[in-house]
């Protein structure tokens, strides 16, 4: 085995059990033995310095070309041994983080999005086939964090529970304008035009996110209430009366925050208020995974609070809310992994095997960084006056209460088909 990760491994690895079979053919083992085993096997001696070199991208990158091999356990089992010995092993830990702080300098430039670079970005995630997105989605489409009520919710359950916390979050009255930055498949303004009898504006960068949500409108007969538009969220003009943001704000990049939510305040109304639900970090700065830069989401970042509030306090706005949803998205994730792994043949059938590796590395390692590492969900209330939301949070859980007691006995579902 290459001198620097047999070294390196060592030193890491001191709970668990992995065991890693060398390009030549010998196997090492690594930990204390406890826990689920997990067996790698790498193929060659290039593989090997990739790896020793820069684990974050290689491992997965070995792992997609099929120049690594899991043949006991699975890559969340994998990472979870990785994550919970840097957690204990804070030298070695910061060993694997030395790459981080090159790649931390030119951050800015990776998230440099202008509108033609945005809407590049966005289409090489969301323009893939709907058919894939089908194979682990809930009915609804819904591409964000679901919101766990109770752990024993199914996926769908949980989605439209989110929806009803999001609806309640905003204080929404009949026939207000919502704007929807980032509308994905549509099923969120799609929600709000159908329970709240509002007027909704859906805004995507994807051609095939855009017409799935047109189709889905006329089938749900909402097309006097409901639109969705190819537009980048810097072109918009208002005022609306509420603007509610999911899953979107994670591709705005670092140097664009100030005009995100400047212009979030240009087009809301004096009385007005919006949410943004987007996924966040607990420690800080940081930088985006160089897997997940260059082959998941080009162009996006996890931000922490510290970076968002200062834009957010520049714009005018006052944040009059905040939720930390913790485990919610870990939980979400391993829906949709053991979904896309119980239909992992069609996802190949649909692409190849790289991508299914891709994929299925990509979402095990999303699933990971939020069950041990520092990744949450933030939802952000805002507003421009104090005095626009009642006095106490009561509001949110009654209108979820009056929200579920109308779901139940009726199957909504608007997925397209």
């Amino acid at each position: 085995m290459n001198r620097l990760l047999a070294n390196f491994a060592g030193r890491l690895i001191r709970t668990g059990s992995m065991k890693i079979t060398d390009a030549d053919g010998a196997v090492h083992e690594y930990g204390d033995g406890t826990g689920a085993p997990v067996h790698l096997v790498i193929h060659s001696r290039r593989s090997e310095r990739a790896i020793a070199l820069d684990p974050m991208l290689a491992v997965p990158e070995c792992y997609m070309e099929g120049e690594l091999d899991i043949v006991e356990g699975d890559v969340l089992g994998l990472l979870q041994i990785a994550y919970q010995n840097m957690d204990r092993n804070g030298a070695e830990a910061m060993m694997m983080r030395l790459g981080q702080a090159a790649r931390f300098l030119v951050r800015r430039f990776h998230q440099f999005n202008p509108a033609g670079r945005s809407r590049r970005n966005v289409q090489r995630h969301y323009d893939l086939s709907g058919a894939l997105y089908r194979l682990f989605l809930d009915e609804d489409m819904q591409y964000s964090c679901a919101y766990f009520e109770n752990p024993d919710m199914s996926i769908d359950e949980a989605q439209l529970a989110k929806k009803r916390h999001i609806a309640a979050k905003l204080a929404l009255e009949p026939g207000q304008k919502v704007l929807d930055i980032g509308s994905g498949w549509g099923g969120l303004g799609l929600y709000l035009a159908e329970k709240f009898d509002a007027e909704v504006l859906g805004v995507t960068l994807s051609d095939e996110q855009h017409s799935v949500a047109d189709q889905r409108t006329k089938a749900a007969k909402l097309s006097g209430k409901a639109r969705f538009e190819i537009a980048d969220y810097r072109s918009l003009t208002g005022p609306f009366d509420r603007i509610v943001s999911v899953g979107m704000f994670e591709h705005v990049g670092i140097n664009h925050y100030r005009t995100f939510f400047d212009k979030c305040a240009k087009l809301l109304r004096d009385d007005g208020v919006m949410l943004l639900h987007t996924i966040g970090r607990t420690s800080g700065p940081s930088i985006t995974n160089p897997f997940i830069r260059k082959y998941i989401f080009p162009g996006g970042y996890i931000p922490s609070l510290s970076e968002v509030t200062p834009a957010i306090e520049k714009s005018g706005l006052i944040v009059t809310d905040v939720e930390i949803l913790r485990l919610h998205y870990a939980e979400t994730l391993r829906h949709w992994r053991e979904r896309f792994m119980a239909n992992r043949e069609k996802a190949v059938e649909i692409y190849d095997e790289r991508f299914a590796r891709m994929w299925e590395f990509y979402l095990a390692g999303s699933e990971a960084s939020f069950r041990w590492q520092d990744m949450v969900v933030f939802q952000i209330q805002l507003a421009k006056k104090r005095e626009t939301l009642p006095l106490t949070r009561d509001y949110i859980g009654e209108t979820e209460k009056r929200l579920a007691g109308a779901h139940k006995g009726k199957h909504y579902k608007h997925a397209a088909e």
